[in-house]
């Protein structure tokens, strides 16, 4: 019986949160977190399966003291405008603790044609109404307007992160309302924490798709849904529904565990894709965050008879012959 394999998994290993962005030179790009969290990686390929083996480059790394000096999370690097753009959460140490939950969330501009060569430019944190916790910011650009989505902890708001969204001035500029369009209420949301964060975006048939992942980072992990009519106003709140199911969870059977963070992109022949980072294995030793063994994995996906996404299970890892 014939799977949906079409990809060998892992794609890249010890690479979470994976952020895979096709660019009209052909080229799939690709970044993610590392498991040292100290750096910004980009590499390229022409296929999907081919960034496993594509050279990183690393375009940015962190200070050894300061704001941008600890866990570097989730980068996504986007092209804006005629130039690219990486988007990234970062934290401080100091002595009393590690930086964990301190994060704030800032942007890197490159006007190479190529962005694994010329220069990264830090274009300074993105400024939202709190000065708390936020991350996992992505972008996207509907009907003229760029507009910023992003996890974070509003100070009045009991659990870690809910989902925002704003428009942009520039692209790394909020202009305007910032509206909260999903906080975790489902019990699938909220085990271990009371999590929405990593969102990614899809329009199809009429609507603006927004994946998300919610609860802790172990075998939990799993992905959200949002949607809103392409027509509504995206910043309205009562504009978005969200799915009372996870679209996309664990399976045991299929030996993975946590499935979430994702990007969406398209094969070479135009298939849809779902780039996401799982683990292979369920218990964990320590802190899930601080496991490094959360690989990049990619599968496609088809839609339902309704139009929304059907992701499927996460497939099982390929067996490789070496």
């Amino acid at each position: 019986m014939k799977t949906n394999q079409e990809f060998m998994n892992p794609i890249v290993e010890q690479r979470a949160d994976p952020w895979v962005y096709r660019h009209s030179d052909g080229y799939y790009y690709f970044t993610a977190s590392v498991p040292e969290y100290d750096r910004i990686e980009i590499r390229r390929s022409l296929t999907i399966q081919g960034l496993g083996e594509a050279e990183p480059v690393v375009a940015w790394r962190k200070y050894d003291t300061g704001p941008l000096s600890a866990n570097i999370w989730a980068p996504e690097i986007h092209y804006i405008q005629g130039k690219w753009y990486i988007y990234f959460a970062a934290a401080r140490t100091t002595e009393t603790k590690d930086g964990l939950f301190d994060h704030r969330m800032y942007v890197l501009e490159n006007s190479s044609a190529n962005p694994l060569e010329g220069t990264w430019v830090e274009k300074g944190q993105v400024r939202t109404r709190w000065e708390s916790f936020a991350l996992d910011a992505t972008v996207f650009e509907h009907r003229g307007d760029l507009y910023y989505v992003w996890a974070q902890k509003d100070p009045e708001i009991e659990g870690n992160s809910n989902m925002y969204i704003s428009k942009m001035s520039n692209p790394w500029t909020l202009t305007g309302e910032q509206a909260m369009i999903s906080t975790p209420e489902y019990d699938w949301e909220i085990i271990g924490f009371k999590v929405n964060e990593g969102a990614a975006i899809l329009k199809r048939n009429g609507k603006i798709f927004m994946s998300y992942s919610a609860s802790a980072t172990d075998h939990n992990y799993c992905m959200g849904l949002l949607y809103a009519d392409e027509d509504a106003d995206l910043l309205n709140p009562k504009s978005w529904s969200k799915s009372p199911v996870p679209v996309f969870q664990t399976n045991e059977e299929n030996g993975q565990y946590g499935p979430g963070h994702n990007s969406f992109t398209v094969t070479e022949d135009g298939q849809d894709v779902i780039v996401y980072h799982a683990r292979n294995y369920k218990e964990i030793t320590g802190d899930p965050l601080y496991d490094p063994n959360r690989h990049t994995r990619a599968q496609i996906f088809h839609w339902n008879e309704d139009g929304t996404p059907n992701f499927g299970e996460p497939v099982p890892d390929a067996q490789r012959t070496r």
